[in-house]
């Protein structure tokens, strides 16, 4: 019974606590919630977009193109981010088609866009060697003839369904000044894959080269093609070569003649290994976005002991009235640390709030520019790692104005104001 009308009594001065200093109480668990949320924010974001990164590969394992940056290649090619480092010849392409340790070979071809989406010249074999590119309605592109075929974010922005037609515009940026004469079909709609390939337009090799102003320089010298006219293989090229390979030692064996021992091409392989070695490299970045939220979790458990401090300051005269009225130290610290512990506790569950909305906020910038998507639903350890942490974290908080509550003289407190 003793312990009951104790639990009581503290619940009785939590209650009246927060009610007396609402105002203060609610900036405490508004800095609680956001620290907790940032936390849980920084920590799934980071794990999804390595994930996503290291995995949007439509099952290919290297890509060949032009000599440079193995990481710009990746970039520009599986994520369609970054500029072309250049082009390399069709005859490369064909030799590496050809190759008995290859098991499959895509061209593309990359340098204009609709709207801003880029449009990436390839052949039809891509809807079934690839992985996700699955139709949700209509069909693949003619090897000939103006036809696209839009992935789902792609065809979500630019309104164009099956049947519509547009004109593409030259370059990897949108410029409203630079649009082409010869006008697309659109023929297919693509099921959304939730990688980079939802924000590409898809079209024939021969589409892209034949739009008036284009030049080929397969041979060194250039070549422009003439409608009606057959492109010479010579003079064709191409910005990169997906490839699937049969066997990792294969990718070891082209990795060594043609990075190492070659001087015309880059092999990008694996391109996971690519991706992982861009995200070690930016480590520093999430260790500092990491820092910054436990910063945040340090001022708002500051805030807790601020806010307690500063009304225990103001409670002291109550305080001794209630000691001499019969309650215990043990009780008046409790009622301290169990208020810590609520905002806290509190704070924390809000903080989910926090960690959706930033979550989604995130998700949606990110999937406009990379077509990465991040889930809502994901589960990672610092879901309940981080609120478990801020909730103990604001009981230590707690800590300092409970032992001056234990501390406190009633005699001195309760000497006349006059």
């Amino acid at each position: 019974m003793r312990a009951m009308g104790r639990i009581s009594a503290v619940a009785l001065m939590v209650r009246r606590s927060l009610r007396q200093h609402w105002l203060g109480s609610a900036v405490t668990l508004l800095s609680v919630a956001l620290a907790s949320g940032l936390v849980m924010a920084v920590f799934s974001i980071s794990a999804q977009a390595r994930a996503a990164f290291a995995g949007g590969t439509l099952g290919f394992d290297a890509v060949l193109g032009a000599r440079g940056s193995q990481l710009q290649l990746v970039l520009n090619t599986v994520f369609h981010l970054e500029t072309s480092p250049g082009n390399i010849p069709w005859s490369l392409y064909e030799a590496i088609r050809d190759d008995p340790r290859v098991e499959t070979a895509i061209p593309y071809v990359v340098g204009d866009n609709y709207l801003g989406w880029r449009i990436v010249g390839t052949l039809p074999e891509i809807f079934q060697k690839a992985d996700g590119l699955l139709f949700k309605e209509g069909r693949a592109f003619s090897q000939e003839g103006r036809e696209a075929v839009l992935g789902s974010y792609a065809a979500q922005r630019t309104g164009l369904s099956v049947g519509d037609t547009f004109k593409p515009y030259h370059g990897l940026y949108f410029d409203k000044s630079m649009q082409h004469d010869e006008i697309y079909t659109v023929v297919g709609l693509l099921k959304p894959s939730n990688s980079p390939s939802d924000r590409v337009i898809w079209t024939s090799v021969d589409a892209v080269y034949r739009m008036k102003g284009h030049v080929l320089r397969g041979t060194g010298k250039e070549f422009e093609p003439q409608a009606g006219k057959v492109i010479p293989d010579e003079s064709k090229e191409v910005s990169a070569v997906m490839l699937r390979l049969k066997n990792p030692m294969a990718g070891f064996i082209l990795d060594q003649t043609i990075n190492k021992q070659g001087k015309v091409a880059t092999l990008a392989w694996p391109i996971a290994a690519v991706m992982a070695d861009l995200f070690e490299r930016l480590g520093w970045v999430y260790r500092v976005l990491g820092l910054v939220a436990g910063l945040v979790v340090v001022v708002a458990c500051g805030s807790i002991l601020a806010s307690l401090y500063n009304a225990l300051q103001a409670r002291r005269r109550d305080l001794a009235i209630l000691r001499a009225l019969g309650a215990g130290r043990r009780t008046l610290s409790a009622a301290i640390l169990a208020e810590a512990g609520l905002l806290a506790f509190m704070g924390s569950l809000l903080g989910y709030a926090i960690y959706l909305l930033i979550l989604a906020l995130a998700a949606s910038l990110l999937r406009s520019q990379t077509g990465v998507v991040l889930s809502l639903g994901f589960w990672h350890p610092a879901l309940y790692l981080a609120p478990l942490g801020v909730t103990l974290l604001g009981l230590l908080a707690g800590l300092v104005p409970a032992r001056s509550a234990y501390a406190t003289d009633v005699a001195e407190n309760l000497k006349p104001l006059s």
